[in-house]
């Protein structure tokens, strides 16, 4: 098994040429340049995955994938298998039709569901062991979610040990620590909006800069009011001694008389203080 030339690859997928010649410098750093193997991709179609495929994350981490499996196999073609809830579908991307083709193969998928790593990791192996290798393959599983049933994707894990099969896990996500660099001219999505307000919020407040920290005013502390117990006491004032005055009855009295009520004795002693 020989490595495709770079004369094919400018003759079938002009548009990788670029990421050919970088794989290959990448391979030879690390002198892996005579290195044959399969190149599996594993695609993430879960709900929270719509963003990249709109964004052409997806399709440009599918053209990397294909420059690098131009150096490693030589049938210009790369299994892949796409995830959710369930396997959604298992097909290839060739060099011939590289163009639009993940933008073709999720139009024909159904409903976006969750991360089920155990499922696709059973239909690589399923794959691999159908198709007789004896070298061995290199699995790029991409995803931007941990699995819904992590005991499985373990035991799927153990299982594949016994195989010459390496996996190379890509997650998608928060965008500083975002494996596939998107080209300039990619339009901003809300999920980007969302992570850069989230991360406004953890920065530190800052003052704006007409008010500086020393110009701001300063508010007069409060008034202490001393508590109940330390307060002076009120002074009491002796009751004034009534008069005597006439009070008329609320009984009708007889015309011509008049009753005089007597009036109440003052009251004598010392005022409490």
């Amino acid at each position: 098994m020989t490595a495709i030339s770079l004369i094919k690859v400018k003759e079938t997928a002009p548009a990788l040429v670029s990421l050919y010649k970088t794989a290959g410098a990448s391979l030879a750093r690390h002198g892996l340049h005579d290195l044959r193997a399969a190149v599996y991709l594993v695609i993430d179609y879960s709900g929270s995955m719509k963003p990249y495929y709109a964004d052409g994350s997806v399709q440009a981490l599918a053209d990397r994938v294909l420059g690098l499996s131009a150096h490693l196999d030589d049938d210009g073609r790369v299994p892949v298998v796409f995830f959710s809830t369930d396997v959604d579908a298992v097909t290839d991307i060739t060099l011939t039709d590289h163009r639009g083709a993940v933008e073709r193969i999720a139009s024909g998928l159904g409903h976006m569901g969750k991360t089920s790593y155990h499922l696709a990791m059973d239909a690589v192996i399923d794959h691999y062991l159908d198709s007789g290798a004896k070298d061995p393959a290199l699995v790029v599983f991409q995803t931007d979610g941990g699995p819904i049933n992590k005991l499985a994707a373990e035991r799927y894990l153990c299982k594949a040990s016994s195989l010459p099969l390496f996996w190379q896990f890509i997650g998608f996500g928060n965008p500083p620590q975002q494996t596939v660099r998107l080209p300039p001219q990619t339009r901003r999505t809300t999920r980007t909006r969302q992570t850069d307000r989230r991360q406004r919020r953890l920065l530190p407040r800052r003052h704006p800069p007409h008010t500086p920290l020393r110009h701001r005013p300063v508010r007069p502390p409060r008034q202490r009011i001393p508590p109940l117990a330390h307060r002076r006491p009120r002074p009491r004032h002796h009751p004034t001694a009534l008069t005597p005055q006439t009070l008329t009855c609320r009984t009708p009295a007889p015309s011509g008389t008049t009753h005089t009520a007597p009036a109440p004795a003052p009251r004598t002693g010392t005022p409490i203080r």
